[in-house]
């Protein structure tokens, strides 16, 4: 079919059937003339590719730790006294079954930790660090101490505030033989509440991100060096089976400096910590101008942070990176983006860090003050009120996968063996924010297993597990009401797994944009 100046230019033939030609452009509408012309295109796009894989059970495994569950941040340490709070922890221990949360600020004066009397002598108070390790446990969690930030009245700067809604202090101490005396009287009464046994299973994190403006030590460096060296230090003289590591940076920086400055100067060291976000820059992240998607910035920073601790003086060293999140544009954090993202994340990080803290479980957030309405994109798996999120229902998914993986070089699953000798496959269609996405159809081919079997499936995609248009059907209340929301979770809770049976040892998923789907056959 062609156009020239004097119209349609011959006549089209279908079967025995001749269509006639069209008279001139001039007399045939632009707009019929575009639509047929859309038509006669679309007619002849192939159809959509089909992706197959096939999956053997009986074909040999490799260990998978749950890696991406194991531990989560939250805001700050005075949040979890709060009881919105502890019932989001509650709700995402039952989906995620994780073991540690971190938080900030355990050292702010609104803890009142840390005070001087009339004569400039030192005043510990631990009464609200007891009451928020004490709800941990309760929980069934433990703290991933992350030691921060510093008491105005020991403060080198008490004007040195960062601008976060609360004000940490980021100084250094005005004096480092008060700052030792503070983490011992702090790790003595954490062992002489809890017992060494128990304390020895936590995690002590030597302040946040002293590479950007939570930190303001000059030379910063150095200055946290020397920091970390007291510290970690000042944590050994109580029992030396308590845990300490750092050097808890942005973006993935500092490694090899601080691996080499443990080694040279003898500083205990029994783990590594350092965060990355999928929309942190590539110059941030590599300190190169390299065309890296978001999608894999994140394993792109762990493999290259575990190849730094890997060529140190303490090659085994554990790697836990202790924030991080998919990218945040388009509010994309409040979607069904969240799963196959997460996913994908967890296919690339398989191998090469212990943990993967998701940065947070929870909206109960104030960073930048208390949140005004549930959905603007916040870090946490469930919204203000308690709402749950599409995230929550995928981390749920996520959790059903096997302990043992099989390798397979799809991009798309992530292929496991459950305790029992089942399997359990994740399948996702990953469309980044912003991006038109279309289905995607995944042919399961199984080997090694009955193929008749009947298997069953979950998904959470847009109409699965989504709250979203429920929310904004109910009017997009700023301040739900506790019986609003318990009306958008039972609404839009997951269903119940569906049975599906093989047809030939074959399934076929037709997957919509950032739909995930996890998929369980019996042994």
């Amino acid at each position: 079919l062609t156009l020239n100046r004097q119209g349609i230019g011959r006549t089209m033939q279908s079967g025995n059937h001749r269509v006639p030609r069209l008279g001139a452009v001039d007399h045939l509408s632009a707009l019929t003339l575009v639509a047929l012309l859309v038509l006669v295109g679309a007619a002849l796009q192939p159809a959509a590719a089909q992706e197959g894989i096939t999956i053997d059970a009986r074909a040999q495994t490799t260990p998978f730790p749950h890696f991406w569950e194991q531990m989560f941040g939250s805001g700050r340490a005075i949040l979890s006294l709060r009881e919105s709070y502890r019932d989001d922890l509650r709700a995402v221990k039952q989906v995620a079954d994780f073991r540690y949360v971190r938080f900030h600020a355990i050292l702010h004066d609104e803890l009142g930790v840390y005070n001087e009397d009339e004569h400039g002598n030192p005043v510990y108070n631990f009464s609200y660090v007891d009451q928020i390790y004490d709800g941990l446990l309760k929980s069934g969690v433990r703290p991933f101490v992350e030691i921060s930030f510093m008491p105005r009245k020991l403060a080198f700067n008490p004007d040195a505030l960062h601008p976060f809604w609360y004000k940490p202090n980021v100084s250094p101490p005005k004096s480092m033989e008060r700052w030792d005396a503070l983490m011992t009287h702090f790790a003595q009464h954490l062992v002489d509440r809890y017992g060494i046994d128990e304390v020895s299973n936590w995690y002590f994190e030597v302040w946040n991100e002293p590479n950007i403006d939570f930190w303001n030590g000059i030379p910063r460096q150095k200055s946290y060096f020397e920091l970390y060296a007291h510290t970690a230090r000042d944590l050994k003289s109580v029992s030396p089976r308590l845990r300490v590591g750092g050097p808890s940076t942005a973006a993935a920086a500092w490694i090899g400096d601080f691996l080499k400055f443990t080694a040279d100067n003898h500083i205990p060291v029994d783990f590594v910590s350092t965060h990355g976000y999928a929309d942190d820059s590539v110059e941030d992240l590599f300190g190169t101008n390299e065309d890296i998607p978001m999608d894999d910035r994140v394993c792109r920073a762990v493999a290259k942070v575990r190849h730094e601790i890997g060529t140190s003086a303490t090659p085994h060293l554990p790697l836990f990176w202790t924030e991080w999140n998919v990218q945040g544009m388009n509010e994309s954090r409040d979607t069904t983006f969240v799963g196959p993202a997460l996913a994908n994340t967890i296919r690339q990080c398989d191998g090469t860090v212990e943990m993967l803290s998701f940065w947070t479980f929870s909206d109960v957030f104030e960073e930048g003050g208390p949140i005004a309405k549930p959905f603007e994109g916040h870090f946490g798996l469930r919204a203000k009120g308690g709402i749950n999120k599409p995230s929550y229902y995928a981390y749920g998914l996520l959790h059903q996968l096997g302990d043992a993986r099989l390798e397979n070089p799809s991009k798309n699953v992530i292929v496991t063996k459950t305790a029992d000798g089942g399997l359990a496959i994740a399948a996702w269609n990953l469309v980044d924010p912003g991006e038109q996405g279309t289905t995607r159809r995944i042919a399961l081919a199984f080997l090694g297993v009955p193929p008749t079997s009947r298997v069953t499936l979950q998904q959470v995609d847009s109409e699965h597990g989504s709250v979203l248009k429920d929310y904004a059907a109910m009017g997009k209340p700023l301040d739900p009401t506790p019986d609003q929301v318990d009306q958008l979770n039972r609404e839009t809770a997951l269903p119940a797994p569906r049975q599906i049976a093989l047809e030939s040892g074959k399934l076929v998923l037709s997957l919509p944009p950032n739909a995930l789907a996890l998929i369980k056959v019996p042994r």
